[in-house]
């Protein structure tokens, strides 16, 4: 179907897309966005379940061996908007500010087209919970919700990419996202005599900045990878050595050797600095998200759907990192990026900004991908 096909969809998925914007939920939290997922589909005649506490996954049967799932998340972030929108968030500190309202909107449409036309093969539409940081995903795929599944993709509405465009990549295309907390304790007492001391202040400083190195001397630099300290956090006053400081930060690599090594010399470094600065130390190390990885067959029949709606371009690996991973480490995925951007309106602000937006001109751009997607891949 061509582009123009869907603009008489263009103000129902705008209007979807508003109305979750103005009513945020937080992960798990989707009471009502759920709730509305649901009738919509029930209304389609499409027959749902709930998952994850508050996902709803609803499924088109249409006979035939194949059967291939989109993905779209739902929930929000805990941000006070600053947007003068008329659909601006209704509810203090919390936003959609990653876009999830966008997507859940396009899924949405895309399904009540698809529940219209005749085609031979199985769709099953995930709306997921809980991907900003609590592993939604990992949740939907225990209970089910890629099972008897031969593929799946998504969009993500993109900050970085003007409307008209898509990225879509084969390989890796999102890092894998670890977080490590440290707490260092020492022996606490007046700032004026160090020497009855054993001050985790300046040993965390050490630490810190030792970091920095893992990176620069352990990995090939044609590789990519980052450490980062987030939030720390020692002392009660200016003239008292701390008994314990306490930071944490996070590791985005893409290559499994780079994950698995430099989780390793964390461990060492963080024991060697501690030993010689005679404190001890307390190291918690998880594993959020797994790597996106595009399948490549699923990237190829991706990029020729796409041409023929909208600019296709290619994108450099992102270090930021997405549940989506959960399924397609399990089964062939595919996880594009839909150009959102429009400098002359003013739409420039990154995810995760408290300005945050999208032209919404690019909603019926993610549809007409979805639909189309969803056709070539039941026919090949």
């Amino acid at each position: 179907m061509k582009l123009e096909e869907f603009e008489k969809y263009k103000d129902e998925v705008i209007k979807l897309r508003r109305d979750f914007h103005m009513h945020p939920e937080l992960g798990f939290e989707e009471e009502r966005t759920s709730g509305i997922v649901r009738d919509y589909l029930n209304d389609l005649g499409i027959e749902t379940r709930i998952m994850a506490k508050t996902g709803v996954v609803g499924e088109i049967n249409n006979g035939g061996d194949k059967r291939i799932a989109i993905r779209a998340d739902m929930d929000a972030l805990p941000i006070n908007e600053e947007n003068d929108v008329p659909y601006k968030s209704k509810i203090p500190g919390k936003m959609h500010a990653c876009g999830h309202d966008a997507h859940t909107a396009m899924l949405l449409v895309t399904a009540k087209i698809l529940s219209q036309m005749k085609f031979e093969g199985n769709v099953r539409f995930i709306f997921q919970p809980a991907e900003e940081g609590l592993n939604g995903a990992k949740r939907m795929v225990e209970e089910g919700a890629i099972d008897g599944v031969d593929s799946i993709f998504g969009l993500h509405v993109w900050a970085h990419l003007p409307t008209g465009n898509i990225a879509i990549s084969p390989g890796p295309v999102l890092a894998n996202v670890d977080l490590f907390r440290i707490a260092i304790n020492g022996k606490g007492g007046h700032g004026a005599s160090p020497h009855e001391t054993v001050d985790p202040i300046v040993a965390s400083s050490y630490i810190i900045s030792s970091l920095q190195s893992i990176v620069s001397r352990n990995v090939n630099p044609r590789k990519s990878a980052v450490i980062t300290v987030g939030r720390i956090n020692g002392g009660t006053a200016f003239n008292i050595i701390s008994e314990k400081v306490e930071f944490e930060g996070t590791v985005r690599t893409f290559d499994e050797d780079i994950h698995n090594l430099i989780e390793e010399r964390i461990r060492e470094l963080v024991e060697n600095e501690s030993r010689a600065f005679g404190v001890e130390a307390k190291i918690e190390y998880e594993y959020l998200n797994y790597a996106t990885v595009n399948d490549e067959n699923l990237a190829r029949i991706g990029r020729r759907v796409a041409a023929r709606i909208m600019n296709v371009v290619e994108q450099e690996p992102d270090m930021g990192g997405e549940d989506f991973s959960e399924y397609a480490r399990l089964i062939p995925g595919l996880f594009a990026f839909l150009g959102a951007r429009n400098e002359e309106r003013g739409i420039i602000y990154p995810h995760h900004n408290p300005r945050f937006n999208i032209d919404e001109d690019a909603l019926i751009y993610g549809v007409a991908f979805e639909v189309n997607m969803a056709f070539e891949l039941l026919k090949n």
